[in-house]
């Protein structure tokens, strides 16, 4: 069985970049998605072990879709790193609010982002 990465951001360039950082990692498939209701809607198809969550997007933002993913038995065993511009307390303090596991400030460095999906991957799933 295929072991799914979903990651969200409405910005396409970083949503390439951290893909393209991602591929072949830890055996995960990688997949998109541009704004938080299409994370919804991809994350209950592919059921994603870790996600990538960017905290501020149009239509729904990462605080919400995050909230609603533990709400929703097939996907509230995800780990959800938040991503964000934002490196204030109150950002970090409603994401974890929210249920992240995770926070990572932008710009953050892929070889980091690497290292941690890697160390992630090579947990045993939370399933």
């Amino acid at each position: 069985m295929t072991r799914a990465l979903l990651v969200v951001d409405d910005d396409p360039l970083i949503r390439r970049l951290v893909a393209h950082t991602l591929h072949d990692v830890a055996d995960f498939e990688v997949h998109e998605a541009g704004d938080g209701l299409e994370a919804l809607e991809e994350a209950n198809r592919r059921r994603p072990e870790i996600v990538l969550l960017d905290y501020d997007m149009p239509r729904l933002d990462g605080i919400e879709t995050c909230r609603r993913m533990r709400s929703d038995p097939r996907t509230a065993d995800a780990t959800i790193i938040m991503l964000t511009a934002m490196a204030a307390a109150e950002a970090r303090t409603r994401a974890e609010a929210a249920g992240a596991d995770l926070f990572l400030t932008k710009p953050f460095s892929p070889l980091h982002l690497l290292r941690l999906v890697d160390e992630l991957g090579g947990a045993a799933p939370r399933r």
